[in-house]
């Protein structure tokens, strides 16, 4: 029998004194205090001065591929909530707000691939995709080969173009721990699909559009109707594509979302809807006794990528501490810019959601979050 505890619909969140919890109280508003302090340098309109987008310009992206296509949404200021036991230990900010949260949507679009997966639509992720798609995006001799596996794990090698972004736009791109080797953008010699990792938006885009051939509905619905209903989630979130990423499926035309925010559009979500996602997949895909994603998807998706150890289906891991030295090496990641994170760690039964806090101040974040959690003796 299932006796975790699941937030109930709306606003009646248990809440846990810190010292019942095992935290330090003072130490715990200490880290609350800095997650405060070291807000994300983002200009809170999303432009710069001179009028560039921030979500291309952090990342120096140059014309033609800097072009927004996408909603792009002011945002609010620093939020979060923590969780021991799924109940509320600590809460700041406006956690009710709705606000863009960029590659955190990837994470999303890895739990739909696991509900396909269970409904049958998907055989087996390591069918090539081309089986499965309505278009010709595959059947390109550099894609024929390419399998839902190699969309998830970012291995895939796609070349193409998609909603007028070429794959080029985000090829040698470089996120996460150690040095670029290249300059984004600038043609680097493709690999055979499953035989390089690249954190290419264009390609995740892509394997959204394959999502929706697959269910033949916007994945919005699905998203709706299989995982934020039944978790209690509340009615603001959105999830956009771009002005030109539509595409007729029985006669119905459907926006293709992007996963993530990098040219606009993607997941305009609370803090609050954050916690309940991330309460899912911390607790394995059950939800008050009901199993929405296969536990077993769930493992998948924490399952490193040979090639990627840090990446999962399109979580961050945290294995040999790469990602955050301070967090346990059993902590998973959803991670968006700004930045935005999902922090969850099944040992030791702890989450937390931060929003618009400084990229250099994350691992300082956790640290301190740890440190106000008392350890057994």
């Amino acid at each position: 029998m299932d006796t975790a505890y699941y937030p109930r619909a709306g606003d009646a969140w248990e809440r846990v004194a810190p010292k019942d919890a095992g935290f330090d109280e003072a130490r715990l508003a200490a880290a609350v205090a800095f997650a405060e302090a070291h807000e994300s340098p983002w200009p809170r309109g999303m432009y710069l001065e001179d009028g560039r987008y921030i979500g291309t310009a952090d990342m120096q992206e140059e014309p033609p591929f800097d072009e927004v296509l996408g909603e792009v949404r002011p945002r609010g200021g620093p939020a979060g909530i923590i969780l021991r036991g799924g109940r509320i230990v600590a809460e700041w900010g406006d956690t009710a707000r709705t606000d863009m949260t960029f590659s955190i949507a990837k994470s999303y679009l890895a739990v739909l691939a696991g509900i396909a997966v269970a409904r049958g639509l998907i055989r087996s992720v390591d069918d090539p995709v081309r089986d499965y798609a309505r278009d010709v995006s595959f059947e390109a001799p550099q894609n024929r080969a390419i399998t839902w596996r190699h969309l998830l794990h970012q291995t895939s090698e796609w070349e193409g173009t998609l909603w007028d972004k070429p794959d080029l736009a985000d090829r040698n791109r470089h996120v996460g721990p150690g040095t670029p080797a290249r300059k984004k953008g600038t043609h680097r010699d493709l690999q055979p699909p499953g035989a390089f990792w690249e954190y290419n938006d264009v390609r995740v885009n892509l394997l959204s559009f394959a999502l929706m051939q697959v269910f033949r509905r916007p994945l919005p619905e699905v998203l709706r109707e299989a995982v934020m209903d039944p978790i209690g989630a509340s009615p603001t979130w959105q999830w956009r594509g771009y002005r030109n990423s539509r595409f007729e499926i029985d006669g119905r035309m459907i926006e293709s979302v992007s996963g993530g925010a990098h040219w606009g559009g993607g997941l305009f979500i609370s803090t609050r809807d954050h916690a309940r996602f991330g309460h899912l997949v911390h607790r394995r895909g059950r939800w008050a006794g009901r199993e929405l994603v296969p536990e077993s998807w769930i493992a998948a998706l924490r399952t490193p990528c040979p090639l990627k150890p840090i990446y999962g289906f399109m979580w961050w891991l945290n294995t040999d501490r790469q990602m955050y030295p301070s967090a346990p090496p059993t902590s998973i990641f959803a991670l968006g810019m700004g930045t935005n994170l999902i922090w969850l760690d099944e040992a030791l039964d702890l989450e937390m959601v931060a929003r618009w806090i400084s990229r250099d101040h994350v691992d300082g974040l956790i640290a301190k979050v740890l440190d106000a959690l008392r350890r057994p003796a």
